[in-house]
Order: structure tokens, then sequence, then C-alpha cells
């Protein structure tokens, strides 16, 4: 779909949102037939609970209905949760993840994991991983490709 209209749907979205404590994650529109899918993804600290999404999704369309943004062919609404497939890209991404085991594909072909020890909020900083005990800065500028991975158990020791 068109950037433009991506870009004002986030424009739109971005102060309405910050205002009920989240931010505005992802935009996505999507054709489905003869209508679209737009999709938003909303996160905060702490993460975003079912009410949370409720009250978003309350919000976006309030402030779609408002605007001309989305025009006049019908449109489904879906507002998520950020979800853990997503890579991290903004330093806020690192805060919330915070002990958790993430995959870190480098910049340069290598790639290695471990546990998020602390972070930069300045985006031109980086990224502490802890790796079996040793703690390893990663340049933001760095990382190719970032993920959390899914653990199913934690070691106690960990």
């Amino acid at each position: 779909m068109n950037a433009q209209v991506t870009s004002r749907i986030e424009a739109e979205l971005v102060p309405a949102l910050a205002a009920m404590g989240m931010d505005l994650e992802a935009v996505e529109i999507t054709l489905a037939g003869k209508r679209r899918v737009l999709r938003v993804a909303v996160d905060r600290d702490g993460g975003v609970t079912l009410d949370d999404v409720a009250e978003a999704t309350r919000e976006v369309g309030r402030v779609l209905d408002e605007t001309d943004t989305m025009g006049e062919q019908p449109y489904t609404l879906e507002v998520t949760s950020r979800g853990v497939d997503r890579p991290l890209t903004l330093p806020r991404h690192w805060r919330r993840n915070t002990g958790r085991l993430v995959r870190i594909t480098l910049a340069d072909g290598g790639s290695l994991s471990g546990r998020i020890a602390g972070h930069d909020e300045d985006a031109a900083g980086g990224v502490r991983i802890s790796e079996s005990g040793d703690e390893r800065s990663v340049p933001y500028a760095a990382i190719a490709k970032a993920l959390v991975q899914i653990e199913f158990r934690r070691g106690e020791d960990e």
C-alpha cells in the first residue's frame, strides 16, 4: 500500500496513542478481497493487556473516523500488541526486553545469543549482552537483526 497513506496514519495515531501512554510500533495495510485490513501494533513499558488493546482500538477507530486518512473504501481495523516475533529496532524495544534471551545477527554476518543486560536510550549507543556470564557491548549500528527467543523453561541459575 502507499507509503504516503501509512505515514499519514502514523502521524494521526502517534499523538493519540502517546496520550494513552502507548507507542505506535507498526502500521500495515493489506488487501483482503475488496476490503483493506489496517493492522496497528501498539506497546508500552510493562506490555499491553487485552483491556489496553481494546482501549487503543476504540481510540484508533475514533481518530480514523474523524479524518479522511483511510478514504471511502471499507477497511477492517486490527489493533494488536507488538508481539515477540518483531525485531528489536529501537532503544525502547531493548529496554522492554531487558533480561530476555535474544539472538542477534550482526551487520558483518556474525551472530550471537545472550541475555539483554542493559542498553543505551540513545540510538547512537548500543546494548550489553550477557553470554555465559561474560558481558559484551554491541553498538546498535552493528546489529542487522535481533529477535527475542521464546523460552519454555528458564534455568534457575540464569
